[in-house]
């Protein structure tokens, strides 16, 4: 019982902290999407409207389903654009050569600097575009072959390709940290036996690389979910400041995006989870 309290002691400044700057201002969120709340003098006036802020995000709004929706569509392209390309280049910088190191750094400053105000600069000032998107007038052939409805959707995706790219540099690293769980001896026994690195791969290094991208999958949803030019926050942060919807209907959005990030990671999880119980099953 003193070893329980010891180390209930050593948690007690975490907890103090996330019960103030975590437990507090969640609960509190809670309690103003159930509220229309007004700003008066001395502070905030609160009347209870039960669920209606919520029935009135997608009966009333007319911008927030469509954007939900949207951003939901351009995550379908995002998140296997990002872990792809941090798994390919992950294999590189695997490889022994000199400076590589120097390499690994490179890949991983965009992760520093592209954060925030500095990203939307970028972004603004038209570094994330890739040009031969204009200069070959693409937007006309992908609408002919996959239609009007996606194109809108891939077409924003490519606009960002390269900011989103600059995105993968904890994806490397993690997909980096996970080739050293493979012990060297299992591919000089492959190598012997005469498998070549494409085999290799294939057998040893995408299986074992199965939980990491589970991870990375997992890391590049919520990441995207709160990305700088994110429309839907930017919808649910334009809601805090208006007169007729206020901080209550805002809360009401942010609660309802966090149930859709919910219900994705879970079933993100569900579906690595069967897949890694598959591969034991097998062995």
């Amino acid at each position: 019982m003193k070893r329980y309290g010891i180390g209930l002691l050593f948690l007690l400044p975490w907890l103090i902290g996330f019960c103030i700057f975590v437990a507090i201002p969640i609960g509190w969120s809670l309690f103003m999407s159930l509220h229309k709340v007004a700003v008066v003098p001395g502070g905030f006036k609160y009347d209870w409207i039960g669920m209606k802020n919520f029935k009135d995000a997608f009966v009333t709004d007319n911008v927030f389903p469509i954007e939900l929706i949207t951003y939901f569509q351009q995550m379908l392209l995002m998140v296997p654009m990002i872990v792809i390309f941090a798994l390919l280049i992950s294999l590189m910088l695997n490889q022994r050569f000199p400076g590589r190191f120097l390499y690994r750094a490179i890949f991983f400053l965009p992760v520093i600097f592209a954060t925030g105000q500095v990203l939307s600069e970028l972004f603004t000032q038209g570094a994330g575009e890739i040009p031969f998107i204009e200069q070959y007038n693409l937007e006309p052939l992908i609408e002919q072959y996959i239609g009007k409805q996606f194109a809108e959707t891939i077409m924003s995706v490519l606009s960002r390709a390269i900011l989103i790219l600059w995105y993968s540099g904890v994806q490397i690293l993690i997909f980096i940290a996970g080739y050293q769980t493979i012990s060297p001896t299992i591919y000089e026994a492959v190598r012997i036996d005469g498998a070549s690195p494409w085999d290799s791969f294939w057998k040893i290094t995408l299986p074992a690389s199965v939980p990491f991208i589970s991870l990375n999958v997992l890391y590049t949803i919520i990441d995207l979910f709160t990305f700088p030019l994110n429309p839907v926050l930017a919808h649910i942060r334009d809601n805090m400041f208006k007169m007729d919807t206020g901080y209550g209907y805002a809360s009401a959005l942010a609660w309802i995006y966090f149930g859709f990030i919910f219900v994705l990671i879970a079933i993100v999880l569900l579906l690595f989870g069967r897949s890694v119980k598959t591969r034991r099953d097998r062995r």
